[in-house]
């Protein structure tokens, strides 16, 4: 099937076992499953609106391991927007979003148009090795937004891709198709976000 022009590519980095696919498959079918199964790469669509239009947003879950670079790159340079998840249970787990921060700089040449969030999942953990401060300052390191969630519980799911489209500035999208505007929703165009989600 050959890819819309008017997809609006999500591509999801991290290390392996973070939740990265957790997050993704409970915004997008809101399920979650205990197991870990490892992925090589999978894509998951969603159609939101675009610009009083549709358009498809395209989530490219993909994996943790180090195995794939053409992949991971390939990846990067057809990506709009980047959520780099950590656990907030492993400090290795941020230390190895680095290299992966520095080859979407590399690639795209800057991020300062281009919507990055850098994710703390599993804050239900009460085993933390990363407190909220150190992913704030990060973040505040790599001029990208920040927001701590749980897969497992729910918690800021939906909000992560929310203000993923907010972050957009090109276009002006959300992640309701029907026009209706929830509360959160009002909330985050006070903000004066252009983009939300279904």
């Amino acid at each position: 099937m050959p890819e819309q022009s008017n997809d609006y590519r999500v591509v999801v980095f991290g290390a392996g076992g973070v939740g990265k696919s957790s997050l993704v498959l409970r915004f997008v079918k809101g399920t979650f499953r205990d197991t870990y199964i490892p992925t090589v790469e999978d894509t998951y669509r969603q159609v939101i609106s675009c610009d009083k239009s549709v358009c498809t947003l395209q989530i490219t879950d993909t994996t943790g391991s180090h195995q794939f670079p053409a992949m991971q790159r390939l990846s990067i340079s057809k990506g709009h927007a980047f959520i780099l998840v950590y656990s907030v249970t492993s400090r290795q787990s941020l230390e190895e979003l680095k290299p992966i921060y520095q080859q979407v700089l590399a690639i795209k040449g800057s991020v300062d148009a281009i919507p990055v969030m850098l994710v703390g999942n599993k804050s239900d953990e009460t085993q933390r090795e990363v407190e909220t401060k150190e992913g704030e300052a990060q973040a505040t390191a790599w001029k990208c937004a920040f927001m701590e969630t749980s897969a497992k519980m729910n918690y800021n799911v939906k909000e992560l891709f929310q203000e993923l489209l907010t972050l957009e500035k090109k276009r002006n999208m959300s992640l309701s198709i029907d026009g209706k505007r929830s509360g959160k929703q009002k909330h985050a165009d006070k903000l004066k976000g252009k983009c939300s989600i279904m």
